[in-house]
Parts: structure tokens; C-alpha cells; sequence
């Protein structure tokens, strides 16, 4: 059933994941002091599934008991546009910085139970009823997410060590997590995964890589599982925090939703048949994302968490202008207008994807690829500009912010007359432009930037994939057409000298 704040965090203290950060294991992530703060922030994210504003979106009922949304099976449009809201109200929650915010995860098993028959393909795959039955294993792995409302962490691709060589080419071929070897209990592997973003969470899932590239058509590297963050032999190895432990005034973003992102190790970990859903096949790894169609179904959730963060970012800027009065000045709204501008892209490609929506080959209510594909390469482009709009918005003012304990301090007269604004006393200004400063100047929002422009990876391969899958074939059929067309003296020689004749 859709959970609670509280039950998440009971969760979390019973089945603590392997979490390691500066040097130490953290013990209890719901009280150490770079988790505490994400953790409850997280747990207030399933307390809105049952806060009556939201309890009828966030949610549904199926067999009588009540999913958050985001395990929805679409089957209309309309159930494409309910879970496209629910979407949403978890994105403003944070102003679109969760950017690995459970439904996100949540929609990938959803759409990857659904298209289960596409794993029984693998030749590694047993009979039905076996528990080496990759079909019957990835349904009940969604089935069984979706019945405890679990958050999801993942991790796709190889350790940065030598790009131009083959992961069996590396000095050790378990640098990158590979299979080392099949018993009667699963597979035991072996190596490491990047990038895990919000190791926090109850599971990880292993979904097969879209990039592997090894000779032949069996690799070790092509596997996809399911584990419990907290089994024997797997490790989280955090980044340094963000969240510093300082007031939620000061640091309003980085105190509360500093995901966290590691790097996931695998000292010879053992997967139990059931939560193996695909094994050495190269082409049905690369494949799985496309074909299964969970790539779309989580750009669907992106581009509805992006259209929140744009607004977000449009509520920021014309809050700063109204703050500072500088409204009548054309190139201050020349650069509101161009926030403006994105968010309508991007609200005109999420109406897009569902307007084009189709039904699957496995009955899956599906958003249209090239509005999703347009958003997923426009939105990396663009949001550094975004940044940018903000911090020439804010000036000086983003730089010179004394923090809460300076307001209060002895200065904190002066303080109040001299960073006063022309529409905000200092107090409120300055909570303000803290927030401008976290979104887009601290560790917190440099990581953020960074992240926005590889979230769906490399955005020249971005590109190059567009290129790939979309059909241009009517509009160069078009072109021809045009090009051969017969000029107007040439089919009715009389014709032009009608013309002149007039």
C-alpha cells in the first residue's frame, strides 16, 4: 500500500543500506547528519500521498488497496495526464531539485513489469514456475515494489577508467560489475556501477545498460537485477555532503534535499534467481530501455518534474525583480521572458507526448518519443542559461548575504537598514536571494547544473540517438517532391503566355 513519512523511516532504521561517507558506515541514515535532513525530507513526500489535498492524485485503488500513482498502469490518455499531475505536485515539493525522486524509478519497473515477456527472450531465462523465469521474476519484482510503495535507487553505467578500451579490456575486467560466476542460489558479481543518485533508498535496480560494448553478442556486463540496499557485499560510497548542517534559512535547499550520489560497489554479491530478470545477452540489454518502452514512461516523469523546476525558477526571478524594483527595465524583462519562453516549450512538449500517446505492444497507455526526446536534448542546452538568467537577476545581491546568526548578532541593525529592498525588508530579501544562491551559486546548485546536462547521459550522444531513431524519411520524401515538381510553362506551355498577356 502507498506508504507513509513514518513507515519509510522505520523502514530505513530496520534495513539500513551500506552506506559509507567520509570514511565511515553510516549506521542509522534517518539521524546521521549528511542523511538525516533527505531522509525526512523524503518521508514528507509519502506523507503527501496521504494528505487529503493530494491523497485522490498522488494515489490509486487497485484490488482494494490504494498505490501511489506513479506505479499506474496507463491505460488513456487521461491516466497518462492524472499520473503527468501527480508527477508535478512531488516535483514542486522540492522546486524539481529531487531529481531521482522515487516515482521517477518508480515508473521504470512499472513499464519494465508490464513488457515482462520482452525478458523471457534471454537464453539464460528458465521454464515457468522455476524461479530462473526472467519474465515471471520482472513482473513480480514490480508487483512487489509497488505493493510496499519502495524507493528506488540505479545505477547505469562503468567506473570512468579508460573510455577508448572495452571493460574486458581494463587491467582487472571486474572494475566494471560483470558476472563471475552461476550457482544454485543466483549469480555472484563482481566490480563497481555510477552513478547511484539517492542511495538512500530501499533497493537498487540493475537495469541492463544501454551502453555496453563488448566483441560478440555474450558479455558478463549485460545483467539486470534488483537487490535490497542493505545485502551483504554491496557498498554505497558517497560524494562529500552538501547539506552542511546549516539553518534551513540560510541553506533552504542543500539543508533538505541533498540526495546524495555514490558510486556502487559489488564485492562478490549474490543474487538470488528470483531478482534476476536478464544475463549475458548484449542485444537485449542495449535494447531493454527502448523496447520495453521505460525509457519513455521516465521521460514522461522527467519533463513533468522540469516543467516544475522551470516554474520554479520563473517564480524566483520575477520575485527578485519585484524585490528590487527593477521590473521597468526592457533587458530585466527580456530576461524573465526567456524563463517564460522554456517553461511554454516544455509545458507544449509534455501536452505533446500525451496528445501523441499510443498503445503499446503490451497494452501500456505510452507517450509519444519525439516530443520526449526533443525535451530530454533541449532541457540540458538550456538550463545553464536558466542559471545564468538568475545570478545576473541577483548581481551583488547574491553574493552579499549575511546568514541567520548575523541577523541576529550585534550588527544585525545595520544589517536591517542597509540590505533592506525596495519591496522586502532585509529579513525577507535575504531569504529570498539565499534561495537564488542555493538553486544556483553553492555546491548544491553547481551539482545541480552539472547534473541537468548529463541526466539522460552525453548530450552528444544525446544527439546522435535522436538522430538515430527519428524518422525523416517523409520530410526528405517532401523535399523530392518539391524538387521534381513540373514548373507551370512546362505543363501548360499557353499558360505563361497568358500571363504575359495580361
Amino acid at each position: 500500500m502507498a506508504r507513509t513519512g513514518q513507515q519509510f523511516l522505520d523502514r530505513l532504521r530496520q534495513n539500513p543500506p551500506n552506506l559509507y561517507i567520509d570514511g565511515q558506515r553510516v549506521e542509522d541514515a534517518t539521524t546521521h547528519p549528511a542523511t538525516r535532513n533527505i531522509a525526512h525530507s523524503l518521508a514528507g513526500l509519502y506523507d503527501l500521498q496521504h494528505d487529503p489535498r493530494y491523497r485522490d492524485v498522488l494515489t490509486f485503488e487497485e484490488d482494494g488497496e490504494q498505490h501511489a500513482t506513479a506505479f499506474m498502469v496507463p491505460r488513456t490518455k487521461e491516466d497518462l495526464r492524472r499520473i503527468g499531475e501527480a508527477h508535478r505536485i512531488r516535483a514542486n515539493y522540492s522546486l524539481g531539485t529531487l531529481g531521482r525522486a522515487p516515482d521517477y524509478m518508480n515508473t521504470n519497473v512499472m513499464a519494465a513489469g508490464m513488457a515482462s515477456a520482452y525478458f523471457d527472450q534471454c537464453e539464460s531465462s528458465g521454464e515457468p514456475g522455476s524461479g530462473r523465469n526472467f519474465s515471471e521474476n520482472m513482473r513480480r519484482y514490480f508487483e512487489y515494489v509497488r505493493d510496499h510503495d519502495l524507493c528506488l535507487t540505479h545505477a547505469l553505467t562503468n567506473p570512468q577508467v579508460n573510455r577508448s578500451k572495452q571493460a574486458s579490456e581494463l587491467p582487472d575486467p571486474y572494475i566494471a560489475m560483470g558476472i563471475v560466476e552461476e550457482t544454485e542460489a543466483g549469480v555472484i558479481v563482481r566490480g563497481a556501477r555510477m552513478l547511484a543518485t539517492l542511495p538512500i533508498a530501499d533497493e537498487i535496480l540493475i537495469f541492463p545498460s544501454t551502453v555496453i560494448k563488448e566483441n560478440g553478442d555474450r558479455s558478463r556486463y549485460a545483467i539486470g537485477f534488483g537487490l535490497p540496499t542493505n545485502t551483504p557485499g554491496l557498498y554505497f560510497q558517497c560524494r562529500e555532503p552538501f547539506d552542511l548542517g546549516r539553518d534551513v534559512e540560510d541553506h533552504p535547499l542543500s539543508s533538505r534535499f541533498d540526495e546524495q550520489d555514490a558510486f556502487v560497489i559489488f564485492d562478490d554479491v549474490l543474487v538470488p534467481w528470483e531478482r534476476v530478470f536478464l544475463m549475458y545477452d548484449m542485444t537485449l540489454a542495449n535494447q531493454a530501455y527502448a523496447k520495453t518502452d521505460a525509457v519513455l514512461h521516465m521521460a514522461y516523469q522527467v519533463v513533468n518534474q522540469k516543467v516544475s523546476k522551470t516554474e520554479a525558477f520563473l517564480g524566483l526571478a520575477q520575485s527578485i525583480v519585484d524585490t528590487v524594483g527593477s521590473g521597468q527595465f526592457q533587458h530585466v524583462q527580456s530576461k524573465v521572458s526567456e524563463i517564460i519562453v522554456t517553461l511554454e516549450i516544455m509545458k507544449a512538449l509534455q501536452v505533446a507526448a500525451v496528445e501523441g500517446a499510443q498503445l503499446n505492444a503490451y497494452g501500456v497507455m505510452t507517450p509519444a518519443r519525439g516530443p520526449l526526446d526533443a525535451a530530454r536534448n533541449y532541457y540540458p542546452a538550456i538550463y545553464p542559461r536558466l542559471n545564468e538568467i538568475i545570478q545576473l537577476l541577483g548581481a551583488s545581491g547574491i553574493i552579499m548575504m549575511p546568514g541567520k546568526a548575523d541577523r541576529e548578532g550585534p550588527l544585525g541593525a545595520f544589517i536591517e537598514k542597509h540590505l533592506q529592498a525596495t519591496n522586502a525588508s532585509a529579513e525577507e530579501r535575504l531569504k529570498l536571494f539565499r534561495l537564488a544562491w542555493d538553486l544556483t551559486l553553492s555546491s548544491f546548485g553547481a551539482r545541480q547544473n552539472l547534473y541537468e546536462k548529463h541526466f539522460f547521459g552525453d548530450p552528444v550522444r544525446m544527439h546522435s540517438a535522436l538522430y538515430e531513431v527519428y524518422d525523416k524519411a517523409p520530410y526528405v520524401q517532401r523535399i523530392r517532391e518539391f524538387i521534381h515538381q513540373t514548373s507551370p510553362d512546362q505543363t501548360n506551355p499557353d499558360q505563361t503566355k497568358t500571363v504575359a498577356a495580361d
